[in-house]
């Protein structure tokens, strides 16, 4: 079958000229800007979806931490569903 190619981000000495303004004493190997392509690359199209992710976590970290304020309030050692859901009704 067909191989699919990335298009390109920029082209290749763009990146090397970007990478030795900022880090002039590095030496890059021949292909290493294609490295920091690759990274390019995923950072702009994988980043969204982390963020996504780590909005989620941060939601359920909040969560935990009002439900568990919840118990304690109502002299509870557990959680319990209602102070979860007393929890969102706040968030």
């Amino acid at each position: 079958g067909k191989t699919r190619r990335m298009k390109r981000t920029a082209p290749r000495s763009t990146l090397r000229k970007i990478i030795k303004k900022h880090k002039p004493q590095l030496r890059l190997a021949a292909n290493a800007d294609l490295l920091f392509e690759s990274f390019l690359i995923f950072f702009f199209f994988y980043f969204p979806l982390l963020k996504i992710h780590l909005n989620f976590l941060l939601f359920l970290h909040r969560l935990a931490e009002e439900a568990r304020t919840n118990a304690f309030e109502n002299k509870s050692k557990i959680i319990k569903p209602e102070h979860t859901i007393a929890a969102a009704k706040v968030i």
